[in-house]
């Protein structure tokens, strides 16, 4: 007897950013807590900052107002200016789980002077289970990886 294993589409987004890919790779990692949204955080108190610890094996987490610390998951791949990949270990119900492991892969790739190519993959989401579609949903929303990458270019840009 064999299983169907239902596979959903990975979320990616393509962007053309009026940069080069160094500085483009250095506002998306180096400012990252300024272009990710305020009210995107899964911890109790208000969101202080945004973390992105720059090394494979590093942590990528939030600090809170009141000083908390809550993991989002960690740095898989750390090969600037050209590719970063995440490990998102954020489950549906919008808290850190360390068995969870979906994947965001992000590329710069230069397309002429002071001109990148700019990818975001986030991938594996079936590993939400049941609740897949919904997170799909939510990724691919205007709150989700739209507007968010839509504020990081602008910033990348300015």
């Amino acid at each position: 007897m064999t299983t169907a294993r239902s596979t959903l589409a990975s979320v990616r987004k393509d962007l053309t950013i009026k940069t080069s890919p160094a500085h483009a790779f250095r506002t998306f990692t180096e400012l990252f807590d300024q272009w990710w949204p305020r009210s995107h955080h899964i911890g109790k108190a208000e969101l202080k900052k945004v973390v992105l610890e720059p090394a494979q094996g590093g942590r990528w987490y939030e600090i809170g107002a009141d000083g908390s610390e809550c993991n989002w998951g960690r740095v898989l791949v750390w090969n600037p200016p050209a590719r970063l990949i995440l490990a998102w270990q954020i489950n549906a119900d919008w808290q850190y789980d360390p068995r969870l492991v979906t994947e965001v892969e992000v590329n710069f790739v230069a397309e002429g002077p002071n001109l990148t190519r700019f990818t975001l993959e986030h991938r594996n989401i079936e590993k939400f289970g049941i609740r897949a579609q919904e997170m799909w949903n939510a990724f691919d929303s205007e709150g989700g990886w739209t507007g968010i990458l839509n504020t990081f270019a602008k910033l990348a840009e300015s």
